[in-house]
């Protein structure tokens, strides 16, 4: 069974950056279609952003410009710079190695335990 391991999350000020890795544990992470979700607090789960295994990357409007995802080294990376009270929430890192549509997250088949932003003004 496939799992998937985020680390990188943190508490920043507004403007600051950080970046989350995700692993996956059993095939190299290059064979998956990568996606990152967020969960605020009494908020539904959202697409922030995703890569695809060839790749090809995908963002939300609300990432464009400010997160950059990347994938080397069996990792993927969301680098996210100028942070908002907005981005505060757990951050999922969830793969699949079936086609789907990036943002809907009922097209994965893996998770992760989720990593904590929590951007302060």
């Amino acid at each position: 069974q496939e799992r998937l391991v985020e680390s990188g999350g943190g508490s920043v000020q507004e403007g600051g950056s950080l970046r989350l890795s995700c692993v996956t544990s059993e095939r190299p992470v290059s064979m998956y279609n990568v996606g990152w979700f967020r969960q605020a607090p009494e908020k539904e789960r959202e697409f922030v952003a995703g890569i695809s295994w060839e790749p090809k990357t995908t963002y939300a409007n609300s990432a464009k410009g400010r997160f950059t995802l990347s994938r080397e080294n069996n990792m993927v990376y969301l680098q996210m710079d100028n942070l908002k009270p907005s981005d505060t929430g757990v951050y999922y890192c969830a793969a699949t190695g079936r086609t789907l549509v990036m943002s809907n997250p009922n097209d994965y088949d893996y998770w992760g335990q989720g990593t904590q932003v929590t951007v302060s003004s």
